[in-house]
């Protein structure tokens, strides 16, 4: 029999001010991982994080 698939999978998580400004310290997008349970939280994922590129904390959306 095959395994079935876990409850627990990856996401990426994406800074959401990265892709709007322009005028951010360094070019590029602030991008970190992380794990969620895909039973209890089916909603995509938004945390704050640090991003490096706007040198604040940012809120950060799930992709994909």
């Amino acid at each position: 029999m095959a395994k079935s698939k876990g409850a627990r999978l990856i996401v990426t998580l994406e800074c959401t001010e990265c892709r709007t400004n322009p005028d951010k310290r360094s070019p590029g997008v602030s991008r970190y991982t992380s794990t969620k349970n895909r039973r209890n939280t089916t909603a995509r994922l938004e945390l704050k994080k640090f991003c490096r590129h706007c040198n604040k904390h940012t809120v950060h959306k799930e992709i994909k």
